[in-house]
């Protein structure tokens, strides 16, 4: 019999270990809730680009850069991954004002 990766994880019986398996729950409920909301800002600028609304792509555009710019600051993603994000939408959102 094979055994799977998710094994049944023995339990912890040094104090430090405990309370770095308790941060580490929390420290991954924050990361994934930051990550969350990093993808939705960027889904947002791209389905207004795609439904050719260059106002609310502008806009949406200017909410999301404190968000990228905050995960990548917090050590979540490379700042070069955020830069890359950040230039991408830009020049979507600016070929969406030129092309009107």
């Amino acid at each position: 019999m094979a055994t799977s990766s998710k094994a049944k994880k023995k339990t912890v019986r040094i104090a430090s270990g405990r309370k770095r398996t308790r941060q580490n729950v929390k420290l991954n409920a924050a990361n994934t809730a930051l990550r969350t909301r990093f993808r939705t800002v960027i889904k947002n600028v791209q389905k207004a680009v795609a439904a050719g609304d260059k106002a609310k792509a502008a806009e949406l555009f200017k909410t999301a850069q404190p968000v990228i710019d905050s995960v990548a600051d917090k050590g979540l993603f490379h700042k070069n991954k955020a830069a890359r994000h950040k230039s991408r939408l830009s020049a979507k959102v600016k070929a969406l004002a030129t092309a009107a």
